[in-house]
């Protein structure tokens, strides 16, 4: 009998969400990928059932708990995970999930910058197994986050300064996107052109300038980060 492949968890924010070239990365080390919408009232699995998990961003708020009940699960979800061993990783509002589930605050930058397209950030020391330089990567978001305690950071920002992050054996948390492809980013900026007008953001132009200069950095990047996520769990198969 066939055994077959492991599975991880994709919680996407919307039912028309995309994992990009995260999902594509995952499926060719022969993962298969399932799917859960909670802001579709869909009931989050236990993780026991997985052997990881990854939260992807959206347009809403890591504090639309009071009326997204989606965003209520996720908080009260992510604690289950951290404790079961799996993998978990945060991607922009799943990073800022985590961060509020352990305890810090979610909140805009104190002079209003957006951070949309491309920004460089910086590995700390602690960061350097995964980040061996300074790297651009793909942002789209509003808000940062307080360093979780008991947290590593491994990249650091300008304008927000917690760009990536580890807590425990099986957790990492980042800030940008690393799933975003030019399909993505192209529906981003289509759908989302208003957020261009945001202080601080590139524009479109600028956009697929360092997507043409950056995107094959980043890509190289998205294999080590998925790796070193794959190895973090601390259970047995």
């Amino acid at each position: 009998m066939t055994e077959s492949p492991p599975r991880l968890l994709l919680v996407m924010q919307a039912t028309d969400g995309d994992a990009g070239r995260c999902g594509r990365k995952l499926r060719e080390r022969g993962y298969q990928t399932d799917y859960c919408y909670p802001l579709s009232n869909q009931p989050l699995p236990d993780p026991q059932d997985y052997a990881g998990a990854i939260v992807f961003g959206g347009p809403m708020s890591a504090n639309d708990d009071d009326k997204l009940s989606g965003i209520r699960a996720q908080l009260d979800w992510i604690p289950t995970v951290l404790a079961s061993g799996r993998p978990f990783l945060g991607i922009c509002l799943g990073a800022q999930l985590l961060a509020r589930a352990l305890g810090v605050t979610v909140k805009p930058h104190p002079t209003g910058l957006a951070e949309i397209g491309y920004f460089p950030i910086q590995p700390t020391p602690a960061g350097q197994a995964l980040f061996d330089s300074p790297l651009q990567v793909y942002h789209w978001h509003r808000e940062g986050f307080d360093l979780p305690t008991g947290a590593t950071l491994l990249a650091t920002g300008e304008r927000f300064p917690h760009q990536a992050y580890r807590y425990g054996s099986n957790a990492f948390g980042v800030q940008f996107h690393p799933e975003v492809d030019r399909q993505i980013m192209e529906l981003w900026l289509k759908e989302g052109a208003k957020e261009l007008s945001a202080p601080g953001a590139q524009s479109a132009e600028e956009q697929r300038d360092r997507h043409a200069r950056y995107d094959a950095a980043l890509d190289r990047w998205c294999e080590r980060l998925l790796d070193e996520w794959l190895r973090s769990g601390d259970f047995e198969e």
